[in-house]
């Protein structure tokens, strides 16, 4: 087990470093100067040029990468090029807000996908297995920049029962948690689905129903159990996924999180803002898989990884 582990460390690490270097290249290589944004067209070629010496762009791209990467391995993250902030700080006053709203999200995929998922493998091919399935393609068709908008318009501007923006209370986290959750949870309840209906036709099933137990305890306490290990397998690789989603969500509802910390600092070329937050997405993403491949090892003895 502990060889199983150093060995996902050192992929993740890999990883990571793979990350770090592909962001770093893509951001420097995008059209846009931040010195310009920072300073405005107006600024004279000599100050422009001595805020770029000032913040080390006038230096070889290849030496600003060692030094983002030295510094990394340091803890420092940089500083802001718009805010003149520490970046860890900025990451720090945004992540609460990002992990509510993935939390919320995923809360709303659990409560939609296993009550449909449960439901349609119990009574397939009938009115509410194919009702769910319709959700499920309803769910992963419509994207969230679609979504988004459409719940606004429903419960925000025509019924007036949430906010349309922004971070006022737990009313609103209501319609990005919706946003979110609803595409997660059509993926999550066809696999519940598919999982369930292949587990009901094991020999220990018609043995619990032979001694007499009804389809709830049937379904939660046999079935659902033995289903649960391609369910973790989705559910971890979506958990890092609904980071990545964010950034649309945020953006769309006005959420003070990474994802919206990252629109912007694109939109002002704020290097080490948008390294900073794609990497603790990506970081996150590869955390959470990780912990999923050691838990799914951890849950059924019978699988056994050979260490890299």
């Amino acid at each position: 087990m502990f060889t199983l582990f150093l060995s996902r460390l050192l992929s993740a690490l890999t990883v990571m470093l793979g990350v770090v270097t592909l962001v770093f290249l893509l951001i420097h290589l995008v059209p846009g100067d931040p010195v310009q944004v920072i300073l405005g067209e107006s600024a004279t070629t000599t100050d422009q040029e001595a805020l770029r010496h000032a913040l080390g762009l006038d230096q070889p791209l290849l030496m600003q990468w060692w030094l983002y990467v030295t510094g990394l391995l340091h803890g420092d993250l940089g500083t802001s090029l718009t805010a003149k902030e520490p970046v860890s700080q900025l990451l720090w006053q945004r992540l609460p807000v990002t992990a509510l709203l993935a939390v919320s999200g995923l809360s709303v995929a659990i409560l939609l996908a296993f009550p449909l998922g449960g439901l349609a493998a119990l009574y397939p091919h009938r009115a509410i297995d194919h009702g769910a399935m319709i959700f499920a393609l309803l769910g992963v068709s419509i994207p969230n920049f679609l979504a988004g908008p459409v719940l606004i318009l429903f419960f925000s501007l025509t019924l007036g029962w949430l906010p349309v923006s922004g971070l006022e209370g737990a009313s609103s986290l209501v319609l990005p948690a919706l946003t979110m959750g609803t595409a997660l949870a059509a993926i999550l309840a066809r696999m519940v689905r598919a999982t369930l209906l292949e587990v009901l036709h094991e020999d220990y099933i018609r043995t619990a129903k032979a001694k007499g137990l009804n389809q709830y305890q049937i379904l939660v306490k046999h079935a659902l159990r033995n289903a649960s290990l391609p369910l973790l397998t989705i559910l971890g690789l979506q958990l890092g996924a609904l980071l990545g989603g964010a950034v649309i969500t945020e953006t769309i509802f006005a959420l003070p999180g990474i994802g919206l910390l990252t629109i912007e600092a694109i939109q002002q070329r704020d290097y080490p803002v948008v390294q900073a937050c794609v990497l603790l997405i990506s970081l996150t993403y590869v955390m959470v898989n990780m912990a999923t491949d050691m838990l799914y090892t951890w849950l059924d003895p019978r699988v056994r990884y050979r260490a890299i």
